[in-house]
């Protein structure tokens, strides 16, 4: 049971909303699409399900071509940011409805639906209707409808981002565990790097209708194959300046550190916001002076908006800071945590720090 993309792409006029794509998805697997909004995630998963059709290339399941089958006999099913269950009907008969709609014996319906509903931790609900639901219980009946389909390949786009904080992260604790029970395909839409390590599988980003990476969550993560991909695994976006490297040393502004190995040039450095620091830490951290553009206080982490010599950065420090816009900061950098990419913007060295994990 194999989900194959072979050059698939999809245009509206002259707009390219999915450049030519080769995917291979395997069974039991959770395949997350990671990217911004209008990065392409929703198209490609409609292009996945059928809904739309490519303007190009071929869509294969278990070797078969499909790629002008209708949705509606493919075994495919889909979950929505918002909880589409039927009002008027108990969460037992929302569970139900696909089943009863293929014609399955009642019998049978009986025992999927039970069997679904201890799987999403639903069976003291079966008989509430979904406005007397909590917002997660609501978005576990719509998954279970999904679910008891017994469908090939499940698609979520973006399930979890309606929820509040408490629910949202409810879910995603539950959600690997579901699909692992399953044995599906199920390919996950998000805009949330964090939400992508969470439910861990695979990972492919996207960024403007391109897949620019794809394999196991935690190798996206730590070894991104270039800036972009960088940029779209990281929250906030990684920042960025440029190195020189000269003799094995390379020197960022009026800070040096050694990089054995390495060509003499011009690269981009690049370290995620949570690995600046507000002291100076690790031995051997670069001081890199920076000037505070803007502050904003999320409780136990503070996002310092700052300008380093025209290279707009974010640092993501723990507890509450207020200095005042315009005034000078030393921020701190440990060149473990610095990736380095060529001039072609691909990954020449991976940071340290991540090769050790």
């Amino acid at each position: 049971m194999t989900l194959e993309l072979q050059g698939i792409s999809r245009a509206i006029g002259d707009e390219v909303w999915i450049h030519p794509t080769d995917l291979r998805l395997l069974p039991g697997t959770m395949n997350v699409l990671l990217g911004p909004t209008r990065a392409g995630k929703t198209t490609l998963m409609r292009l996945m399900a059928g809904l739309d059709a490519p303007t190009s290339g071929s869509i294969l399941w278990n070797g078969a071509d499909v790629t002008g089958v209708r949705v509606q006999d493919r075994g495919v099913a889909m979950v929505y940011q918002q909880f589409i269950n039927y009002p008027s009907m108990s969460v037992y008969d929302n569970i139900a409805s696909p089943l009863r709609l293929q014609g399955v014996p009642r019998a049978q319906v009986d025992s999927r639906v039970r069997q679904t509903a201890e799987m999403m931790r639903l069976t003291p609900m079966l008989e509430r209707r979904p406005l007397e639901l909590s917002g997660g219980q609501q978005q576990r009946t719509a998954l279970a409808r999904a679910l008891v389909k017994g469908a090939g390949l499940v698609m979520l786009d973006e399930p979890l981002a309606n929820l509040d904080y408490k629910l949202r992260e409810e879910l995603r604790a539950e959600i690997p565990r579901i699909f692992s029970e399953s044995g599906a395909i199920f390919v996950y839409a998000t805009t949330e790097p964090e939400e992508a390590l969470l439910l861990g599988g695979n990972t492919a980003t996207l960024w403007e209708g391109r897949i620019t990476q794809f394999g196991p969550t935690p190798e996206v993560y730590r070894a991104p194959r270039d800036a972009t991909t960088a940029r779209v695994f990281s929250d906030p976006p990684m920042n960025f300046a440029q190195a020189v490297i000269r003799n094995g040393r390379a020197r960022l502004g009026e800070a040096e550190w050694d990089v054995p190995g390495l060509p003499d040039g011009t690269y981009q450095a690049g370290f995620r916001a949570n690995h600046l620091r507000l002291s100076g830490g690790a031995p051997g951290a670069l001081a890199l002076p920076a000037r505070l553009r803007a502050s904003e206080v999320t409780g136990a982490e503070s996002y310092l908006h700052l300008d380093h010599s025209g290279d707009r950065w974010i640092a993501l420090v723990d507890g509450v800071h207020r200095p005042e816009p315009g005034q000078a900061l030393t921020v701190w950098l440990d060149p473990a945590h610095v990736y380095l990419f060529g001039s072609d913007g691909l990954l020449a060295r991976p940071a340290p720090y991540a090769q050790a994990a």
